[in-house]
């Protein structure tokens, strides 16, 4: 067999596959004691017929597929092995026939590839640096949520529905006077002030007593889910059954040490702040990364394959199903719900797929730029921190550790080099929020 690699259109490399007459032969040779075994011919016990007797009854092109994948399953994997200094496959080849005949097959393979990254600029640009302070606000939020979880229900007879209450309703929905799928319910618990209902339903509820009966009339989003209520009026003949309060318990020392184990309300409310300080350091690292990224991507030049693309559409189409799972939904109900088909689904991917996969390549380049490593000395100062995290010995940690982790420990220490390159050499501006 001879091979011939050349550089196509789209990050895709062409690759053409010659076979002489004797491979040819040999392949469909091959393809017959393969699968000879499903041919059933008068005269000869089901497996036992000659060759020749198969394809005088079934046509001469009987073995061709068969031997075709044999030829290109059985030499591909080689090709890509000795080119893989020149490219690097990120996707299913496709396959056609350019010739066959007695005298040989020549196939030719068309196969997305890592594309070329040209960056033009990567230093010396005006890029964002974000910064999160937490406020005493956010503290009293959630400290406010612990005593909202540690509340009692109480039943209330003697006043009418509020914000804040649980209120159990029986509902009926209808637009144009007909009812909808999902619009109907009886003995539902909402609380008032949730939004957990469409805009409009919550405070229309708010002012009820208990047994009064009440048409409530909103308006569905035009972003709604279900397409066949985007933007309709509707109607909801709602009974209110029951109210029920909420009797929070008193702010004082016993209660935080009973509810958190914190001595006392002002070392909650330190233990508070710090936690959420480092929630907000997080997700200004994130911001201040995704600006950079951004800001190189406009002058990045890159032409990425379709298959790339793809499959970062699978990694997020599947972390959302992960997210369904844990919530003890399924994707297909959620997409039966919707009234949508995966297709449809899958191209609201799109836009963020091709942004993760260029900011990807970016990264990817740029540590081989910047020519970016992780040493072994490093490596296991991250392994000690981890295993001091857990309280265990160094050593034993290592030997319950998976190779895939120190890669993942490596690669972080790559990128987090990488970030403090790229923001000690560009002009960060620093935004408060």
């Amino acid at each position: 067999m001879k091979h011939t690699t050349k550089a196509a259109e789209k990050s895709t490399v062409k690759i053409t596959l010659k076979f002489d007459a004797n491979e040819w032969k040999e392949a469909l040779n091959k393809a017959y004691m393969k699968t000879r075994g499903k041919f059933a011919i008068n005269g000869f016990r089901k497996g036992k017929a000659p060759k020749n007797v198969i394809e005088n009854v079934y046509g001469k092109g009987v073995f061709f597929e068969d031997a075709l994948n044999l030829l290109f399953s059985e030499n591909y994997p080689t090709i890509i092995e000795k080119n893989e200094k020149k490219f690097t496959v990120v996707g299913d080849p496709d396959v056609s026939v350019e010739a066959l005949s007695d005298e040989g097959v020549t196939l030719v393979a068309s196969v997305p590839v890592k594309p070329e990254v040209k960056i033009s600029a990567y230093k010396g640009i005006k890029i964002k640096e974000y910064a999160y302070t937490v406020k005493d606000e956010e503290v009293e939020a959630d400290l406010n949520r612990l005593l909202d979880r540690n509340a009692r229900k109480v039943a209330v007879t003697d006043r009418a529905a509020q914000n804040g209450d649980i209120v159990n309703i029986d509902f009926v929905g209808t637009v144009d006077g007909v009812k909808f799928d999902g619009g109907e319910a009886e003995g539902f618990d909402l609380t008032l002030g949730s939004g957990q209902f469409i805009p409009g339903f919550e405070d229309q509820v708010v002012g009820m007593n208990i047994g009064d009966k009440k048409d409530v009339n909103v308006t569905f989003p035009e972003n709604y889910q279900a397409e066949a209520l985007k933007g309709k009026p509707a109607v909801f003949a709602v009974t209110l059954n029951s109210i029920q309060g909420k009797e929070l318990p008193e702010l004082n020392d016993e209660f935080i040490k009973d509810a958190t184990g914190s001595e006392s309300v002002d070392a909650y409310k330190a233990k508070t702040k710090e936690r959420l300080q480092k929630q907000a350091d997080k997700r200004a690292n994130d911001a201040t990364e995704n600006s950079i990224l951004e800001a190189i991507a406009q002058n990045t030049e890159v032409e990425i394959p379709q298959a790339m693309i793809d499959r970062e559409i699978d990694s997020l189409v599947q972390k959302f199903e992960y997210q369904l799972m844990y919530q003890g939904l399924k994707l297909q109900d959620y997409l039966d719900f919707l009234k949508t088909t995966m297709a449809d689904f899958r191209k609201n991917y799109e836009e963020a797929a091709l942004k993760n996969v260029k900011h990807q390549l970016i990264i990817s380049q740029l540590i081989k730029e910047e020519d970016i490593q992780a040493t072994e000395e490093e490596v296991n100062e991250k392994v000690a921190e981890q295993a001091k995290s857990v309280e265990k010995d160094v050593e034993e940690y290592k030997k319950n550790m998976d190779p895939r982790q120190f890669d993942y420990i490596r690669s972080d220490i790559i990128i987090t080099k990488l970030f403090a390159t790229l923001k000690a050499n560009n002009e960060m501006e620093v935004v408060n929020e």
